[in-house]
């Protein structure tokens, strides 16, 4: 476990961001998405999320992303990062959803 810790940093408490108001945005596609969710997800694909960047950044809040493997979320994240967004990978949607 410390190996991985020092590997990834801490792990991210999600939940507590959840608590405080963080946006879970899940990016699969919507066939995906209706096929199984979190709760309270918004489900923007990753192909527009670039066109919702700055929507987002008005929203002013943390941004969890997910998808199916983790892979997709994490180019969101990169994307939603570089516009100026704290943004975590929450990684798989299945898995995350057991962490909040």
């Amino acid at each position: 476990f410390d190996f991985i810790n020092n590997l990834f940093g801490p792990a991210t408490n999600y939940a507590a961001l959840v608590k405080n108001g963080a946006l879970i945005i899940d990016v699969r596609t919507p066939g995906e998405f209706k096929s199984g969710h979190i709760k309270g997800s918004i489900n923007i694909p990753l192909d527009d999320i670039k066109n919702k960047t700055e929507e987002l950044k008005k929203k002013n809040k943390v941004i969890i992303t997910c998808c199916r493997s983790g892979n997709r979320s994490g180019m969101a994240k990169s994307m939603l990062q570089s516009a100026g967004i704290e943004c975590h990978n929450g990684g798989p949607w299945n898995v995350l959803n057991n962490q909040i």
